[in-house]
């Protein structure tokens, strides 16, 4: 049988891998705290059924406490949502500076963030914690990158570690488990038409549905901090059956926040070739793109997750013109988030507001690392 094109694969029993690994967000793009965010929802909810509950510390620096980050509502979702799982720690100035502006003061703050990352790493009470920003505070000189490289070689086996921001050090991808790199794409026809609220986040690396996810979150913290009921739509297509990345980031928001989200899922479970799609395949993702446009259209949701749409379109499931005038005709304050990779950009991609593009440049799987079913696909 010949594959070619794009194929989403579908869930496939798989050895457990049983190692934490190291992952690392950075480049210019956006999504990379919002994909460590998810990784963080997926984490909670695999631990949620298990018998030990997956505790998480989100240790933010270079983001002071009187400043507003976008990822801010996302982490009051999750608090609010598991009060006892998440802890937080922020460190830094409320403002930006460059190496020249260097003082004191952020040495202090950054030596501060590290000792107690060195301490939750010790204490093994943790399965997840998050380093947001560590690579610009390496970058600017404020750690020594030896100490923070041999520290994260010599944790637990088990704790999963997520590093994100600009400049990582080389020691750093060297020990690196997974590096996926967010670069930016300007789309000069959205800002011409004014259009806000489209993101796209497609290529070969993670990150894609697990920064949607974030996002999803981020969407319910606004609701939460305005005493306003933001709800969320996920639709999924090309993902029948079950076992897949995100799967366990779902439930567990829909068990947080029953009203809030509403999760649809499309397709066959098994990978559709380009050239050998079955009329079901077809049937699947209208059926998807049907739920998908009504919910645009009534303006009830404020953030709607279009996951799997690329490769959907990609593989001419669906046309393109009815999304595009679907997306022209939006709320306006109705978020619309698209992810998944695609080898030919459809014309709606133009009309993205935020357009980043995932690279994998490293992933545990090269390594010979068996892949964990509900975590890696």
């Amino acid at each position: 049988m010949t594959r070619t094109g794009i194929g989403i694969r579908t869930a496939v029993e798989r050895s457990e891998r049983i190692t934490g690994q190291i992952h690392v967000y950075d480049g210019v793009g956006k999504g990379k705290s919002q994909a460590a965010l998810g990784v963080v929802l997926r984490s909670i909810g695999l631990g949620i059924d298990s018998t030990e509950s997956s505790r998480v510390l989100l240790l933010r620096f270079l983001k002071g406490s009187g400043r507003t980050y976008d990822e801010d509502a996302a982490i009051e979702a999750l608090r609010r949502g598991f009060p006892h799982l998440i802890d937080q720690v922020r460190t830094g100035r409320d403002s930006f500076f460059t190496k020249e502006e260097v003082t004191r003061f952020d040495a202090l703050e950054a030596h501060r963030g590290w000792d107690v990352a060195k301490g939750a790493i010790a204490s093994e009470l943790y399965s997840v914690i998050v380093l947001d920003e560590l690579n610009p505070v390496l970058d600017l000189g404020l750690l020594a990158v030896e100490e923070v490289v041999q520290t994260l070689k010599d944790k637990s086996p088990y704790l999963e570690i997520i590093v994100t921001g600009r400049g990582t050090p080389q020691a750093l991808l060297d020990i690196a488990d997974l590096h996926t790199e967010s670069v930016p794409h300007d789309h000069p026809i959205s800002r011409e038409q004014g259009i806000e609220g489209i993101e796209i986040y497609t290529g070969n690396g993670k990150g894609k549905s697990t920064n949607a996810l974030g996002k999803a979150l981020q969407a319910i913290g606004r609701g939460i901090s305005t005493d306003k009921s933001h709800r969320v739509l996920i639709v999924q297509w090309l993902k029948g059956g079950s076992g897949y990345t995100e799967d366990a980031a779902i439930a567990a928001l829909r068990r947080s926040y029953p009203n809030l989200v509403d999760h649809h899922r499309c397709g066959r479970d098994a990978i559709v070739w380009r050239g050998q799609q079955q009329i079901l395949d077809y049937v699947e993702a209208e059926r998807g793109w049907e739920i998908a446009r009504a919910a645009l259209a009534s303006g009830l949701y404020k953030t709607i997750i279009m996951d799997e749409l690329n490769p959907t379109v990609d593989l001419e499931l669906l046309q393109v013109e009815p999304i595009v005038d679907a997306l022209l005709r939006k709320p306006r304050d109705t978020e619309v988030i698209i992810t998944g990779r695609c080898k030919n950009q459809p014309t709606y991609f133009d009309l993205a507001a935020v357009h980043s593009e995932m690279i994998c440049h490293k992933h545990y799987c090269e390594k010979g690392v068996d892949l964990k079913r509900g975590v890696d696909f």
